[in-house]
């Protein structure tokens, strides 16, 4: 087998190779065809634009992100920083937001160096789509 620091700067390793820890947390790898055979449903489901999903946000804290996916339609809702930041229109606003969130001690120092950081190097969208004018209202008649 490959030393694992050759496979892993293979610039085709995505497309050949997967890796996976099995249930004892060791590295297991296949190729493309072993994943073909073993699971060929698995293999067909991933090959195919059926089951695509599109990323339009990005959170860096997954607790935040936990609590706002499990969360029941806007009952007792109460919007974070994100929130927030998506009704923005430039990355000045929404350095005002982190900021003004950070000082009032509604986020700490090391999240909002974060969003900073997140904003600064792949912009405002970043955060999700823009929130327009009555965004829960129209949301919460679905």
């Amino acid at each position: 087998m490959k030393d694992q620091k050759d496979i892993l700067n293979n610039p085709f390793f995505p497309k050949y190779m997967t890796r996976a820890a099995d249930h004892e947390g060791k590295i297991v790898e296949l190729d493309k065809e072993s994943i073909k055979r073993m699971f060929p449903n698995l293999a067909k489901e991933m090959g195919s634009d059926e089951n695509k999903m599109s990323v339009n946000s990005i959170r860096t804290d997954s607790e935040a992100g936990e609590r706002h996916a499990t969360k029941g339609r806007f009952v007792d809702y109460e919007p974070d920083v994100i929130d927030f930041i998506r009704r923005c229109d430039t990355p000045e606003q929404a350095e005002e937001i982190i900021a003004f969130m950070e000082e009032r001690g509604e986020i700490d120092k090391q999240y909002a160096w974060r969003l900073q950081k997140q904003l600064r190097e792949k912009g405002v969208r970043s955060f999700g789509a823009k929130k327009e004018k009555d965004y829960y209202l129209k949301r919460s008649e679905r």
